[in-house]
């Protein structure tokens, strides 16, 4: 800072000495009314070189004092530039009409006090338009990127190239500049549609925004103005203006403020719509969490990272987790072990007190001696109530890279994870509490006492059962009634969710089947009635998909209908056929109301000696192995085919053996169910 404070002295007195000099040579020049000698051949070349010195001086004053501006208000920066430069625009209107009022009937031949007023002039307008060029490069650059930080780089040298070139006394209509000043231009207008701030301009400020915009418009105009009126009264030898580095600086400061006010202009009518947006964005970040529900630590934090990184926008970064025996980096983009360790050593301390570190300018830091590729650094620690259990680390090759905007996101994303590990971590103690093993223990006691261990046996059929729960307690069910000597109703199903919640609605539909099935429903009439039944005890978030059979000895028939669940397996011995039974059903409690009798129906089918039906769970066809493929109904049909022969212990073994071949010891995510029918080849004589 001290060194851009003397730095900035520097071109303050040059500024002053070449202006001085300036007007000077402009007196002499005009003295001689322009005559070609010696003397003014030197004045006009010291002029082009004065006129190049004073517009640099100021422009780099105008650098230093803009970078130094704290903050980014893009309305205080419009203030700066109306306030503090803008306003000269008006001293030198009043200047000029003053002297028009005060001026003698016959001035003086040279009328060197008009000299001087048009030089007062010129200096005031570049002070101006060296104001807005840097204050136009800071909103043009809000929420730069690499490519645009390259496209400004190369408008300002090839701008402060005709000033260069300028020195060589060529003028704006010398050749040399003819096809280069188009192209400047056209260069000019295209940086110009760089309006990414005006979006973040809210509320009444934009109209505030409006005003400044057009009193900066009218400063240029009457700049212009007076310019127009001074060169109508007096022969001016040596044009300040002749200068393409002045005249194409003079073409965007004025474009700019133009695009900028059309476009702030125009987006009023739907500012308040998309400000609205924007908030009910921000509080729907707020109150929501960023990560779903169940996933574990090592998902949380992938996601998180993630998220910062794209949100920020950073070309590198990295994330590390703290333990008891250190830090330990499990995610990283673009950045070197060697670069890591130095960094980190450096920021150390604002992180071990749990402090946000931001810098937004490495080459004005200590941490400029690690010659980083990094401009931009920000640092935020994970923080749960207890201890600091991560670090994150954002790194951006630009200056000015982590806004305002950018860190409210990204703390955002920080206080989402922050909550989700600290729900994980409240969870995993929760599971571990003895009271809450001991309620896990009762309900899977209570729900393993409600499913029958053995179905009857006799001389029309084998069966055989499997079940399996997800968790300490689950969602499945299946039992047996015996509705008379030759009719049995079997019933299988599966509660939407899993724990204990799913093991409560699946005890309530094992009352529903045994109260209902007392007068021998037929399968439709009692998905009828189980409906209506759970209408009143059954959250309207949650369902169940059920199959009900009911096998009629007399008859040698299967009566069944299909309340959403999974379809029936089943094995023809007279055509050797293996299939699915593909009937329509609705689950119970997915329609609550009479209309629910339409989209349930019975079927029936003969069955054969030597038949098997395979009733089942989703969690059987859905198992997954390690690459997230399903076990599927086709491979189940297949097991089935190749197993019929064998009696029903042993085709069950089969599938649940083939089952957890497939998925490879992964852990089961849904409960499992599975019960074999076979129709023995020997089958009873009823007497009519």
């Amino acid at each position: 800072m001290p060194d851009q404070i003397k730095l900035k002295k520097y071109f303050i007195f040059i500024a002053v000495l070449s202006w001085g000099l300036l007007v000077g040579s402009t007196i002499f020049y005009s003295a001689t009314h322009g005559k070609a000698t010696p003397q003014t051949q030197l004045a006009d070349f010291l002029s082009y070189a004065l006129k190049a010195i004073f517009v640099f001086s100021v422009f780099m004053v105008q650098r230093i004092r803009v970078q130094n501006y704290k903050g980014l208000d893009l309305l205080g920066y419009l203030w700066k530039l109306f306030f503090r430069a803008g306003i000269t625009a008006y001293i030198c209107a009043v200047m000029y009409l003053g002297y028009n009022w005060l001026k003698p009937d016959h001035p003086e031949p040279n009328n060197y006090l008009l000299h001087i007023l048009y030089a007062v002039n010129f200096a005031f307008f570049v002070y101006f338009i060296g104001k807005a060029f840097h204050i136009w490069r800071v909103l043009i650059l809000h929420q730069k990127t690499k490519a645009l930080m390259l496209e400004w780089k190369i408008f300002e040298w090839a701008l402060f190239g005709t000033l260069i070139l300028s020195l060589f006394q060529f003028s704006f209509l010398d050749f040399i500049f003819i096809p280069l000043q188009p192209l400047l231009a056209i260069y000019a207008v295209f940086l110009s549609f760089h309006l990414k701030w005006v979006a973040y301009i809210t509320g009444g400020k934009k109209w505030r925004v409006i005003l400044l915009l057009l009193a900066i418009l009218a400063s240029m105009g009457i700049f212009i103005q007076v310019f127009i009126s001074l060169n109508n009264q007096l022969t001016v030898y040596n044009d300040f203006l002749d200068n393409p580095f002045i005249r194409l600086t003079t073409l965007f400061v004025l474009v700019y403020p133009a695009f900028s006010f059309l476009v702030a202009l125009f987006s009023l009518p739907t500012a308040s719509v998309f400000e609205q947006k924007r908030s009910d964005l921000l509080n729907f970040q707020r109150l929501t969490q960023l990560i779903q529900k169940g996933e574990d630590k090592p998902q949380v934090f992938k996601t998180f990272f993630e998220s910062a990184v794209n949100a920020s926008g950073s070309d590198a970064a990295w994330l590390e987790l703290l333990d008891e025996e250190g830090a330990e980096v499990i995610e990283f983009i673009n950045i070197q072990e060697e670069q890591l360790q130095k960094i980190r050593s450096e920021v150390q301390n604002a992180v071990g007190h749990n402090f946000d570190y931001v810098n937004n300018n490495l080459d004005n830091s200590q941490l400029r001696r690690l010659n980083l590729p990094y401009k931009s650094i920000y640092v935020t620690p994970l923080r749960a109530a207890q201890r600091t259990f991560g670090i994150l680390y954002l790194l951006k090759e630009v200056e000015q890279g982590f806004d305002r905007e950018t860190i409210n996101v990204i703390r955002t994303f920080v206080s989402q994870t922050n909550l989700t590990i600290e729900n994980l971590r409240l969870a995993e103690e929760a599971l571990q509490t003895e009271r809450y093993k001991e309620e896990l223990k009762i309900a899977s006691t209570v729900q393993e006492s409600l499913i029958p261990k053995t179905f009857p046996s006799d001389s029309w059929f084998e069966i055989s059962c499997f079940s399996q729960a997800a968790k300490e307690v689950g969602g499945d069910f299946y039992d047996f009634l015996q509705l008379s000597e030759g009719r049995i109703a079997i019933i299988i199903g599966d509660v939407s969710g899993k724990g204990i919640s799913a093991a409560f609605h699946m005890a309530q539909m094992k009352g529903i089947f045994h109260g209902l099935m007392q007068d021998d429903l037929e399968p439709v009439k009692f998905m009828v009635k189980a409906n209506n039944a759970l209408t009143h005890c059954l959250e309207r978030t949650s369902f169940i998909t059920s199959s009900l059979y009911i096998i009629d000895y007399k008859l040698k028939g299967i009566f069944f209908a299909r309340a959403g669940h999974c379809h029936t397996l089943y094995y023809n011995s007279m055509t050797e056929e293996t299939f699915y039974f593909n009937t329509e059903g609705l689950g119970l409690g997915i329609i609550r109301d009479q209309n629910y009798s339409k989209r349930i129906h019975n079927m029936h089918y003969d069955y054969n000696p030597g038949d098997v039906m395979v009733i089942y769970t989703d969690g059987i066809v859905e198992a997954r192995n390690k690459n997230q493929e399903e076990y599927g109904e086709e491979r189940l049909r297949e097991m089935l085919t190749q197993t019929y022969h064998l009696e029903a212990d042993d085709i069950k073994y089969a599938i649940v053996n083939d089952v957890n071949e497939f998925s490879q010891d992964m852990p089961i995510h849904d409960d499992q169910t599975l019960i074999v029918i076979k129709f023995r080849n020997v089958q009873p004589n009823f007497s009519a």
